[in-house]
């Protein structure tokens, strides 16, 4: 077998809900969007070092993890892999975009998603299997399925696409000299609200503020941002997709800064 597979596309269904179709589904199905793993290298430690390169038709867009009201996720299953025990995905710094005053999160003409396989045997080559679902848009989004198989070899060679998409990560909390972190919780008619406080240094001339719970049935509003001198006042809502009541563990509370093409990553706050 190859080292990699690429470009191959197995689904595309139209996205009810959203805008007309446009001139661009002209484009043949299988160039709207396209996967190809990249084997890259064995570490020292037995990790393997791989990626995933999504490419997409110009001018088209995809998704982060958070990726706003309008937008859709990522999602990846790595079911059938051999050799495999776990996978872990890295998420480069995303572009923020606004479209008739809706804000989404991602990533325009494509991606790189550098992965960080765990082998049962390190000693051994692992088949990676697997499928990525994502939604790809320009003036409309459409849901795609992408499959991908290949080889990762036992020793395999760095690869500067990888190792660019490493290299553009958000920095972490020390890193940034973000100090104590705080989140208010207050109780609303159908869930949470919640505040979150901290000092940062501009990252740019606007900051935008992503605040996940940690919880993927939970829903969380755009961030409502205020910056005074160095300190970010940020509130959103959260809703339990069951609309029930639902407790909140502060420690799993992710919030991320973008601006200036950076990034800045907060795990966990304080209540005060």
């Amino acid at each position: 077998m190859h080292n990699y597979i690429c470009m191959r596309m197995i689904t595309l269904i139209p996205f009810a809900l959203l805008a007309a179709p446009s001139a661009s589904l002209a484009l043949p199905l299988d160039k709207l969007a396209q996967v190809e793993v990249l084997p890259g290298w064995r570490a020292a430690n037995g990790d393997h070092i791989a990626g995933l390169r999504i490419t997409l038709a110009p001018g088209w867009k995809t998704y982060w993890r958070a990726p706003g009201d309008a937008g859709i996720p990522p999602i990846f299953s790595f079911t059938g892999s051999q050799n495999i025990q776990a996978v872990a995905p890295h998420w480069p710094v995303p572009e923020v975009f606004d479209s008739n005053g809706v804000q989404t999160i991602g990533y325009h003409d494509g991606v790189v998603f550098p992965l960080t396989v765990f082998s049962k045997t390190p000693d051994q080559p692992m088949q990676i299997t697997g499928q990525i679902d994502l939604g790809v848009c320009e003036e409309i989004c459409i849901p795609v399925s992408l499959d991908f198989d290949a080889t990762l070899p036992i020793r395999g060679s760095r690869d500067s696409a990888i190792t660019a998409a490493l290299v553009n990560r958000p920095l972490t909390q020390s890193e940034a000299g973000v100090g104590d972190v705080t989140c208010a919780i207050d109780p609303i008619h159908d869930g949470l609200r919640v505040t979150t406080k901290f000092d940062l240094a501009p990252l740019g001339s606007s900051d935008v503020v992503i605040v996940e719970a940690g919880d993927a049935n939970i829903w969380v509003s755009e961030a409502q941002t205020q910056r005074t001198g160095n300190q970010i006042s940020a509130t959103v809502d959260m809703v339990h997709n069951t609309e029930t009541a639902f407790g909140l563990d502060r420690s799993k509370i992710k919030i991320t800064v973008l601006g200036g093409h950076q990034a800045v990553e907060i795990h966990g706050c304080s209540s005060s």
